[in-house]
Order: C-alpha cells, then structure tokens, then sequence
C-alpha cells in the first residue's frame, strides 16, 4: 500500500528511546507509517547495538536490536552540544512527537522538556517512558524491567509456596509499559485534532505492572484476599511420559470431574465440591494428577482432556512456537534481509488492520545510516554532532 494512506502517514516522531520500553513503542508508530528519526550517541548509539559488548558494525546490527528498531531512520546527535541541540530542536519544529524513555527530568536538563519544546513548536506531543513516574520517592531511580517486577508484587507470587521467587524470564514490563506508551501517543493525537495543542504522555514500568494486576489488587483492596491464577488448585503444568502440558481447571461447573474423567481416575469431586476445600487438598489434587498424567503422552492426554472441554495446552518452547503453522497464518514472522545481518527474520506486529498490513519501508538502520538525508530534509547539508 502507498506510504501516504498509512494510519500515521504524515506524523513525524523524533525518538530519543533505546533498550526496550521506548523502542518497541515507537517501532510501532513507525509499523503505523510515521515517519520516525532515531536520535542515537555518536559512535555508540542505542545501548542495544552493543548487546553483546563487541563495537563492531555487525555486532551494532544484532539481532536483539534490529527486533524492535524497523521502520525508523537513525541519525548521529550529540545532544549536549550546540550543533546537537539546534539540530533536534530544528526536528521538533517539523515533528508530531517526541519519545523518551530516559529517567524523569534528563529531558529537562538537555532543555528538550514539554515545557521547552511547546514552546517552539505548541503541536508537539512529548512522551515519557519512566522506571517509576516522574515523581515521587523512586522518580529518579534507574528504571528497568525486573526491578518493577520485583517492586510491584509481581515477582513475589509463585506457583506454590515451595517455588523459589523467580525473575520472569522475558521483558514483561518494558512490552507492557511500551503499549501503553502507544496507546497515549495515539490518543494524545486524537485530542490534538480537537484542541489544535499537543500535551505529555507519561507512562512507567511501576504503573504498567500496577495495572497489569488490576483484578488481584481489587480483591486485595476490598477482602484482603491474594488473588493468585498460577496457584488455583485445578491449574498447574505437568510433566508427560515425553513432554509436558498446563491444565486450567476453571470456567466449568465442575472442572474437577471432568479432569477426573479425562485422566481415568476415581472422581474426586463428591469429596471437594468446592474451591475453599479443593484449595486445602491442592497438594493431594495435584499429586493425583501429576502420577495419571506421567503414564502417558502429551497427545494422548491433549485429546482426552479437550475431549471434556477442559483449557489444556503443550509446553513449548520459542523455537517450537515460531515453527507452528498459527504463527504464519497469523502473519506473526517478518522475514527481511539486513545489509550487515543477512536474512534475518522479526516478529510481526500483533495488531492487524485490514487496510494498513505491516509494510517494512526500512529496515532496522545502521548507526547514523540517515543522517545526510535528515539533516538535508531540515536545511543543513554538514553533520558534526561533536561540534560546540
């Protein structure tokens, strides 16, 4: 499809983000069709590029930074020089948005804050990605992906009590809080077709783990009560004769008898009737299904269980669910090819349009690859982001 009938065709975003949090938010403004400028450290950009500790070219291309980095173009800034910070407030004058994901107040210091940038530009959008929010006690604390697991309850429930508290093993807040990143970008444009002026968007990692449990806290809040989904005492992963499955004995009437059914084993359900006794004898429940569910195959078990209408699935791993036919059908790979990288394939945008499918109009650039051409598109034909 044409560039210019895109959804965000025509939006400028001047993107200052790096690691996770930020760029995952704006490589989906970018998925969209805006137009957006990576404002990277001469030399060294994105922390990213350096995931693996080797400044090498190919390294500064690796796979962990080109997955959230297509559709944008990178240019070299040395934000705290002169020629730097007349270069990006020439791009805020042309640009929609700016995103950062810096601790709360950098941007202020650099002078690039709402307050600074409205003011040469009152259509501006500034966007915010914090570890905590910009105030408050942890405002200006280093922000990142496990410590908001750990300070907002996340990391502290388990399984079971016998389970060790656990780092969860892929970036959930950092994706989170990045959505909702999008989501306010979004509607902060929306509200700008009404009142002609841009605003801030704030989000954090803290806010976006607190919301994530909205439920739990509710229940905390009003009966004191920990609501915790991985402990009900019908759910769990269990080891098969040759793999593993996770069973969901809930939505049902009576998921016990129909598990008991499933794993041919005497019905348990005159004696549990109900969550509070099932939840006492979660130990013996669990070990009942554990030994039926041991004796045979993950597929013999699947279709047993499906065959009572009970929430059932494989334990997989990444490799085995990128392999799946469901990825594909659901346009879930994005296979390109990268100047340094070679083939190299990406993991799609989950949001389908019917009008707008995923088009990559770049691909994820080498450091400082757009400078000449940004820097041309704003009147200036020299880049020397070190000059004072």
């Amino acid at each position: 499809m044409s560039e210019t009938t895109m959804p965000l065709s025509g939006v400028r975003v001047v993107d200052f983000t790096q690691v996770m949090l930020g760029p995952c938010a704006t490589q989906m403004l970018g998925d969209f069709g805006a137009d957006v400028i990576k404002i990277e450290r001469p030399g060294a950009g994105d922390l990213s590029r350096n995931f693996f500790g080797v400044s090498t070219e190919e390294a500064m291309n690796n796979a962990v930074f080109a997955s959230l980095n297509r559709n944008k173009r990178s240019i070299e800034v040395d934000t705290k020089s002169k020629e730097g910070r007349a270069i990006v407030l020439e791009l805020v004058k042309t640009a929609d948005v700016v995103v950062d994901n810096f601790r709360a107040g950098v941007m202020e210091r650099l002078g690039l804050g709402y307050e600074s940038l409205s003011e040469i530009n009152p259509r501006i959008i500034c966007a915010s990605g914090t570890g905590f929010g910009p105030q408050g006690p942890y405002a200006h604390k280093g922000g990142q992906d496990v410590l908001a697991q750990a300070m907002t309850g996340v990391m502290e429930k388990t399984q079971d009590p016998s389970i060790p508290k656990s780092i969860y093993p892929t970036t959930l807040c950092d994706y989170s809080a990045g959505m909702h990143l999008v989501q306010g970008i979004l509607a902060a444009l929306l509200m700008r077709e009404k009142t002609g002026k841009g605003q801030k968007v704030e989000v954090s990692l803290y806010d976006s783990m607190i919301a994530m449990q909205m439920q739990e806290a509710a229940q905390w809040s009003k009966h004191r009560d920990v609501l915790n989904w991985a402990a009900m005492p019908l759910t769990g992963v269990f080891d098969t004769s040759d793999g593993a499955l996770v069973v969901v004995g809930a939505f049902k009437a009576n998921p016990l008898q129909d598990i008991c059914n499933a794993l041919e084993i005497d019905d348990l359900s005159p004696d549990y009737p109900d969550l509070a006794s099932q939840r006492a004898k979660k130990p013996f429940l669990q070990a009942a299904f554990r030994d039926a569910l041991a004796s045979n195959t993950t597929a013999h078990w699947l279709e047993r269980l499906e065959a009572q209408d009970l929430l059932c699935a494989p334990v997989r791993s990444l490799g085995e669910a990128l392999a799946d036919p469901q990825t594909d059908i659901n346009q879930m790979l994005c296979p390109i090819e990268h100047p340094t990288l070679g083939s190299v394939t990406l993991v799609g945008s989950p949001v389908h349009l019917s009008d707008a499918p995923l088009v990559v109009r770049h691909v994820p650039p080498r450091l400082g690859e757009h400078n000449q051409e940004v820097l041309a598109e704003i009147g200036r034909e020299v880049l020397d982001p070190a000059a004072e």
